[in-house]
């Protein structure tokens, strides 16, 4: 823990002791609702800030929690505090019943999905008698600790403390950790995510339930709070305060949740005191106020507050410990033993036959290209063989195993990794945490472990693989940097060391020399070398004839779709079908 995190550790504990002391009660009031929303705002941080699921129905979680112990406490006599693990079972629970029904959509189509279970869930509460219809459910009891009552807000405010900094520091050790990386690595798109062995539904399913979770809990604190529960305070509208607090502080970082609502909740405050005294429409004058302050944001800090401020604090570059047990490492193949067999290949799109009937082989420690002119059908073929593509006839053997239906994010465990035509990196995570996405399948670490802290070997064993394959490529010293910051030709070699970090058998690489400079794929025909040499085996489809002719054992030429010759570079060369078809008579 760096000097800095130690001092604001020890003042944010100071003014937790002492606020209740120091504030009068309408101000620990305001910061008892800054800490329940903020646990909202924390959810919804991880679920769109981090893994780009837009929701406006969180409200409506928080009602079921604050409902369901409501009912359970004020109806049916229970102990406030079993309504805690009740809140959280049904928040949960919905979420999971909704998030298994929902979540294969995306974009504005889940947003909206989103708006409607929220409306519903909404007014269920205001209509369904046993919840005590429009009127709500009063006289719920306060809690207690060891006989002492928590009613007054002054101490009420030292439980919401409790359970905002646990939530705030199992979360940031849950986006830290294995699953973490995988939630951030959703806005890279499903190709990206099923290419790293990650399942994008299971994620997403999982982000879903534990925003509910939070939402449940911070629920159980609101009805505790204020005693009494009605369907208003969880509204639409509300829903939408909530992602307008994540965004406003910073929708990517957990300290933007509770600054975000901070902001807005003394906002909120300051806006019911002064609007009364201009406008007999205050209410509607708030909303407008909110909206323009949303598009304000969205317009000029997308990243909000807290994103804001790596422009003014520069980022220190720390070593990166390499000692740790090394990850298992699977056996490779013996050179030359039969590793990729593509027999009677076809895809067809419509009337249009992309691929017609392709079939080669790949041999173990073997470099072998896929070259062709524009439109020969050979990201086509590739995207058949790593599975993003299901072929209309034909079969794909891996080491004796038929992959030609097998899910892509099987395929990095049965040892087949590959990198993408257009660099597929996520900008705002470091080098290391580039690389480490590439270790995923390799390791077993739950949500729950990442929360609980629990994962620190598995860790150490993470980036230690992560710093080797690094060093591997040169960029070891550049660890801690945002891959962003790098040019293109070093973007593609942190993508190469990614995939490496899956422990491949077969590396497949789409156009890998693409956009980069002379001296640029010189070094990356180096590395390339330097990978077959350990014994992993390659096949890639490029255009660059020069980088081709000096890396690969064997080319095979397609055009048209069809399959028109096979050979070493030297037959390639000289062969009369492929001077004509492809390189024009210019080798």
């Amino acid at each position: 823990m760096t000097t800095r995190s130690v001092i604001l550790s020890l003042a944010v504990l100071i003014f937790v002791v002492l606020a209740p002391y120091v504030l009068g009660s309408f101000y620990i009031a305001i910061l008892n609702f800054v800490g329940i929303y903020s646990i909202v705002a924390i959810g919804i941080v991880i679920l769109t800030g981090s893994g780009g699921l837009i929701s406006f129905g969180q409200s409506a979680f928080v009602g079921l929690g604050a409902y369901a112990t409501a009912v359970l406490s004020a109806k049916l006599g229970f102990s406030p505090w079993m309504g805690l693990p009740v809140a959280l079972a049904v928040s949960a629970f919905t979420a999971a019943v909704l998030g298994m029904v929902t979540l294969h959509l995306s974009g504005h189509y889940l947003a909206l999905v989103t708006l409607a279970w929220g409306m519903v869930i909404t007014l269920l509460f205001g209509n369904l008698e046993e919840l005590g219809g429009h009127t709500g459910i009063s006289d719920i009891p306060a809690l207690s600790i060891a006989g002492i009552s928590l009613a007054p807000q002054e101490r009420y405010f030292y439980l919401v403390a409790v359970c905002l900094i646990l939530v705030m520091l199992g979360t940031t050790f849950l986006m830290q950790s294995r699953q973490g990386r995988a939630i951030r690595s959703l806005k890279g798109g499903e190709t990206l995510v099923t290419s790293l062995g990650i399942s994008q539904f299971r994620i997403r399913l999982g982000i879903f339930v534990i925003s509910a979770l939070l939402a449940g809990l911070a629920g159980w604190l609101y009805a505790h709070s204020q005693r009494y529960v009605g369907p208003d305070p969880f509204s639409i509208q509300t829903g939408i305060e909530f992602l307008l607090m994540a965004v406003i502080g910073g929708s990517g970082h957990i300290a933007g949740a509770v600054i975000g609502a901070t902001l807005f909740t003394s906002l909120h405050s300051i806006l019911q005191d002064l609007l009364p005294l201009v406008t007999s429409r205050a209410g509607n004058i708030e909303k407008i106020i909110y909206g323009c302050l949303f598009i304000l944001v969205l317009q000029h800090a997308r990243s909000g507050i807290v994103g804001m401020l790596p422009r003014f604090t520069p980022r220190k570059s720390e070593p990166v410990a390499q000692t740790a047990e090394p990850l298992a490492r699977r056996s490779l193949p013996m050179r030359g033993e039969p590793l990729l067999q593509v027999s009677g290949l076809s895809k067809r799109f419509g009337g249009l036959t992309a691929v017609d009937n392709v079939n080669f082989d790949v041999r173990a420690g073997e470099i072998v290209a896929l070259i062709g002119p524009n439109g020969a059908g050979k990201s086509t073929t590739f995207n058949l063989i790593s599975g993003a593509l299901r072929p209309t006839k034909g079969t794909v053997t891996f080491s004796g195993e038929n992959l030609t239906t097998e899910k892509p994010v099987n395929l990095v465990k049965a040892g087949v990794a590959r990198t993408f035509q257009h660099v597929k990196l996520r900008p705002n995570m470091s080098l290391l945490e580039n690389v480490m996405l590439g270790a995923y399948s390799r390791t077993k670490t739950g949500f729950l472990a990442g929360a609980l802290h629990l994962d620190t070997a598995v860790e150490k064993q993470l980036r230690a693989e992560a710093a080797f394959q690094l060093q591997r490529i040169g960029l070891l010293e550049r660890a801690n940097d945002m891959v962003s910051s790098l040019p293109l030709g070093q973007q593609r070699a942190v993508e190469i060391a990614r995939a490496l970090a899956s422990d491949p058998v077969i590396l497949l690489l789409d156009e890998p020399a693409a956009g980069l400079r002379r001296l640029e794929k010189d070094q990356l025909s180096q590395l390339l070398k330097e990978i077959s040499a350990a014994g992993v085996t390659l096949l890639l489809v490029e255009h660059d004839m020069e980088f081709v002719m000096g890396l690969v054992d064997r080319i095979i030429m397609l055009d048209f779709g069809k399959q028109r010759a096979e050979g070493t570079p030297e037959e390639i060369r000289s062969n009369p079908v492929v001077r004509e078809a492809y390189l024009g008579g210019i080798l």
